[in-house]
């Protein structure tokens, strides 16, 4: 069965606000990375579901620089949309946010894309709802997505 019905941007826009506990943190007393991959990895799995109306897997992650760090007792705030639909996959942007409670003073920290594939309850890949886009930002989102798969393509190719 063909998807023929459009899904926007904020429909399946998720945001996710998580407190950086001692047990998240490294010695130093700041976020581990791999716990904040974990909540990229939630957040735009969360999102891509959201979209596709299906469970959707994590097919690959481009690459994530931590930009500041996140420390035990600071907020960290994700928010996660599509930004390309292709077939039966999904480019999903996650950007992540700390926030001092004590200051107020907020900063991006990291910024990730991640690409998804929508599967059916037989774990088939199945298709998702083309991506309605309604502002030049989401297009050029869409676009600059465009030229990220392409990149990883030809990784692909390559590997």
């Amino acid at each position: 069965m063909a998807v023929t019905q459009g899904k926007t941007v904020q429909e399946s826009r998720t945001e996710m606000t998580e407190l950086v506990l001692p047990g998240d943190s490294n010695q130093l007393g700041n976020i581990l990375g791999g716990r904040v991959m974990h909540w990229i990895d939630l957040a735009a799995a969360i999102t891509a579901a959201r979209h596709a109306g299906h469970v959707a897997v994590t097919a690959s992650m481009d690459s994530l620089e931590f930009l500041h760090p996140i420390r035990v007792g600071e907020v960290v705030r994700l928010v996660a949309q599509i930004n390309w639909v292709g077939r039966t996959s999904m480019e999903v942007g996650v950007d992540v946010y700390g926030e001092n409670l004590n200051t107020g003073e907020r900063r991006k920290t990291s910024t990730a894309f991640l690409t998804f594939v929508a599967l059916n309850e037989a774990g088939k890949p199945v298709e998702v709802p083309p991506l309605i886009l309604q502002t030049p930002e989401e297009e050029a989102r869409f676009h600059e997505a465009e030229i990220r798969r392409q990149e990883r393509l030809k990784r692909r190719r390559q590997i």
